[in-house]
């Protein structure tokens, strides 16, 4: 480590009482390289995608009205509008014999597993509500420990590709989780909720769900090894030696101003799609099966339709997220995340006119295009943007942009759907295309650039 530093800080100089050293490029990965960095995404969005195709759904069986569901989900993100910026925060200090990023997202690993577990065992709404707040902080904490993980190893040349990479695992992740209690239900599992419990398909969804957790989270600890500090300091964005320490609020009133204006985008993005997590259900089984009771064998086909839906537009953004660095390349990230959101937009839109389930499909490819360019274009952009030594904390910070949106839905959507839309949940889906489509235009004020 003594000799590594020895010879880089050979070509440091003094400025202005400072010691200033070149940037070295990290090194290229290879694909498989890149792979089994990311694989642990697969495991993180397999809960993700089980909790959003299934959470509003378990709400329902046990007696929710849909004008509550959203309360339901408010005390997770308000949870992980704290956890994320500090876990971000110390995981940039963490220096120790497992790595630097690992501990975190090995301890978020282990109490998301844990929140899996918990929820076919909910025998009531406030158990759902807990074990919903335990695993989505917990995912959280584990996606954001991962983020900043990918943003120290990967160099600005092969960003677009990692990024890619990782949207199309956490595409396969989703899609798999998303048609899980359907599988199931071809295989002879119950598909009916009894008494107020969660079908036995969705249950096994989710002790299935714990155990990739586990597993993927540990493959992608055991087959790659963090930079050490040294080499993260010849890596660093900031060419100033000196240990830049993190101010919680300060650091936060100067985060660079692209991620300001990222932060806007991401906001009205998130809402558009927290709304259709919890909307979705209620919708479709009204508007497309034709019911509003949940104990129904139609309604819980109606939601399996649902989970059917959320692997399609996980399932084709995988399969685009491969084609993504060629527009990228071509056409820069910020323009390639404008379009992509608004095909989201357009295609959240035409889900409003669908009177049969496969009427649904095209608008679920269509938000399919956004979601893949929305797991890699901005944190592409943004890890390309800040210092390395305040790689977490940013990326925890940037987080607030996915759970103040949660948070500003929960509280204000019950009300709107119940006095503005008359109790009608469509309409809300149509809200979110609206959402979408503004985020596109934001995106547009949004400059990005170049390191590594």
């Amino acid at each position: 480590m003594l000799n590594i530093l020895r010879l880089d800080l050979s070509k440091c100089v003094i400025f202005e009482n400072k010691l200033q050293c070149p940037m070295l490029d990290k090194p290229q990965m290879t694909f498989l390289q890149i792979l089994n960095m990311s694989l642990g995404f697969f495991g993180i969005q397999y809960g993700f995608g089980l909790q959003n195709a299934n959470v509003s759904r378990i709400f329902e069986t046990m007696g929710a009205e849909v004008r509550i569901i959203p309360i339901f989900w408010l005390a997770a993100p308000i949870t992980s509008l704290f956890i994320q910026p500090l876990v971000g925060m110390y995981s940039d200090r963490t220096w120790n014999k497992i790595g630097r990023r690992k501990p975190w997202f090995m301890l978020g690993a282990v109490f998301a597993s844990f929140g899996l577990l918990m929820m076919p065992y909910s025998s009531g709404l406030w158990m759902a509500a807990g074990a919903l707040w335990i695993m989505d902080s917990a995912i959280n904490m584990t996606m954001d420990s991962f983020r900043a993980f990918v943003g120290d190893m990967i160099s600005d040349r092969q960003r677009n590709k990692a990024f890619a990479l990782q949207s199309f695992i956490i595409g396969t992740g989703s899609v798999l989780a998303s048609v899980m209690p359907w599988l199931l239900t071809g295989f002879g599992v119950s598909n009916v909720a009894k008494n107020g419990r969660i079908p036995e398909s969705v249950a096994v969804s989710f002790y299935i769900g714990a155990v990739l957790f586990i597993i993927t989270v540990l493959w992608t600890m055991y087959t790659t090894k963090e930079h050490s500090p040294a080499q993260m300091l010849q890596f660093g964005k900031n060419k100033n030696v000196e240990n830049n320490k993190v101010s919680f609020f300060k650091d936060i009133f100067k985060m660079p101003e692209i991620m300001k204006k990222l932060a806007l985008v991401q906001f009205f993005t998130w809402t558009a799609l927290f709304t259709i997590w919890i909307f979705m259900t209620s919708s479709t089984t009204r508007h497309v099966f034709g019911t509003t009771d949940p104990t129904s064998e139609l309604y819980n086909k109606g939601a399996n339709w649902v989970g059917i839906c959320f692997a399609v537009y996980n399932g084709f953004g995988a399969i685009f997220s491969f084609i993504l660095p060629y527009f990228a390349s071509r056409f820069g990230r910020r323009m390639t995340h404008f379009f992509c959101l608004l095909a989201g937009a357009v295609g959240l839109v035409s889900v409003v006119f669908a009177t049969t389930p496969w009427q649904m499909i095209p608008g679920m490819i269509l938000l399919g295009i956004a979601w893949a360019s929305l797991l890699s274009m901005p944190y592409a952009i943004l890890s390309a943007s800040v210092p390395s030594n305040k790689m977490g904390f940013y990326m925890g910070v940037f987080s607030f942009f996915i759970s103040i949106p949660k948070i500003v839905t929960a509280l204000f959507l019950g009300f709107v759907v119940k006095v503005i839309f008359g109790g009608d949940p469509l309409w809300s889906i149509l809200s979110a295309g609206v959402m979408m489509f503004i985020a596109s235009l934001l995106m547009l004020r949004v400059k990005e650039t170049m390191s590594d």
